[in-house]
């Protein structure tokens, strides 16, 4: 089992920036992609972002293309998410989540796809 932890969520204005983190504890081995998801209310969940083990493969959803970064620290087995130029439309509970790809660098945009996820923070965007 992996568990995950998110952190970092908040109350910002449009424009502003924030920092997610996800934490992963337990049997870290058994998956190598990490990814933020979010869920706006009344909406369905959406992939925002995504990073292979080694950090050399990223994908992102077209609308938070340029504006976020995803990073990992293996040795602290943490996943962040720099969240920048922040809009109201940001505005969600944001999942991290995890799974073992195997195909090398692929990145799968498919909620179903994750195998482990954390309990969500809130991102408040205000305009």
């Amino acid at each position: 089992q992996v568990q995950l932890v998110e952190s970092g969520g908040g109350l910002v204005q449009a424009g502003g920036s924030l920092r997610l983190s996800c934490a992963a504890s337990g049997r870290t081995s058994s998956v190598n992609v990490a990814a933020w998801f979010r869920q706006a209310p009344g909406k369905e969940r959406t992939f925002v972002g995504g990073i292979s083990t080694s950090g050399s493969s990223t994908l992102y959803a077209d609308s938070v293309k340029g504006r976020f970064t995803i990073s990992r620290d293996n040795a602290q087995n943490t996943v962040y998410l720099q969240m920048n130029s922040l809009k109201p439309e940001d505005t969600a509970v944001y999942y991290c989540a995890a799974y073992k790809s195997s195909l090398a660098n692929f990145i799968s945009r498919r909620g179903s796809s994750y195998d482990y996820w954390g309990q969500g923070t809130q991102v408040t965007v205000s305009s």
